[in-house]
């Protein structure tokens, strides 16, 4: 079992949120491990970006232009 760093509840509030009525379990995980795949691939180019810039604190824009 891999780390948790999003909880499963807000998979099935985000899901509920876009009109779903019911969540598998599997469901919540799937989209649990997609989004945190994600999330890293985000966070891991935009610490390079910060670091490229000369700072060692992460900005919203370097998540923003990460992002993108």
């Amino acid at each position: 079992m891999g780390k948790r760093l999003i909880p499963l509840a807000a998979m099935e509030k985000i899901m509920k949120k876009c009109g779903a009525e019911r969540v598998s379990d599997k469901a919540k995980a799937a989209l649990k491990n997609a989004l945190e795949e994600i999330a890293e691939e985000i966070a891991t180019d935009a610490v390079k970006l910060a670091t490229h810039a000369g700072r060692k604190t992460v900005k919203a824009s370097d998540i923003k232009l990460a992002s993108k």
